[in-house]
């Protein structure tokens, strides 16, 4: 899903920019009215360094192209979807100048999909869902948050004229459901193992 330099006019890009800088701006506001400041930045950089990694790792797929699991989503279960914003902007920094993954005028539209509509979808999902199970809550919040990520890159790429529905359809949505179903599968034993093997995260204040 991380779209390179080049793809998307520049207009547009500056675009996405500003929403990303605008989130993270939100994300610092928050950081500095919690009262739980030093443990949630010292579980976001864990995350952070989690993420870079695991999303880093290239799976065989039946798709002929190889999955990267996302980890946003856990992100946010975890600590919150600000703070999913924030781990994916950093994560996107390091995984382009180490890994050439994705570009630097692209890196404010990968924000606004994996970071902000992704986010925000996971943990909506998640909360809403939450009262009736907690794995299906875990899995629904981070299923929906890849469908919905997806659904905005199509989007973006429409407006950019650089992709037919047709082609994105055929493409990008049956391979990021399979990819959601997998993530999320992971994800349920992840959070219901990490919150039995130490309770206080559960009620860790979310930004």
């Amino acid at each position: 899903m991380h779209l390179s330099d080049g793809l998307l006019p520049l207009w547009q890009a500056v675009i996405y920019w500003i929403i990303s800088i605008v989130a993270l701006a939100w994300y610092s506001y928050k950081l500095s009215k919690t009262e739980q400041k030093e443990k949630v930045m010292v579980n976001t950089a864990i995350l952070a360094a989690v993420t870079v990694v695991v999303s880093s790792i290239s799976i065989p797929s039946p798709f002929g192209v190889p999955i990267h699991l996302f980890v946003i989503p856990l992100v946010v279960i975890l600590i919150g979807p600000l703070s999913g914003v924030l781990v994916a902007f950093l994560c996107f920094l390091v995984q382009f100048f180490f890994l050439g993954m994705g570009g630097i005028t692209s890196l404010g539209t990968n924000v606004v999909t994996m970071g902000i509509v992704m986010g925000f979808s996971t943990y909506y999902f998640y909360k809403f869902t939450k009262e009736l199970d907690d794995r299906l809550s875990i899995f629904s919040g981070t299923f929906m948050g890849i469908v919905m990520a997806t659904i905005a890159q199509v989007v973006i790429l429409l407006i950019a004229g650089v992709a037919s529905v047709e082609v994105l359809m055929a493409t990008l949505i049956p391979f990021y459901l399979c990819v959601g179903v997998i993530e999320g599968i992971i994800n349920v034993f992840i959070v219901l193992f990490m919150f039995k093997l130490k309770p206080e995260l559960a009620s860790l204040e979310k930004i």
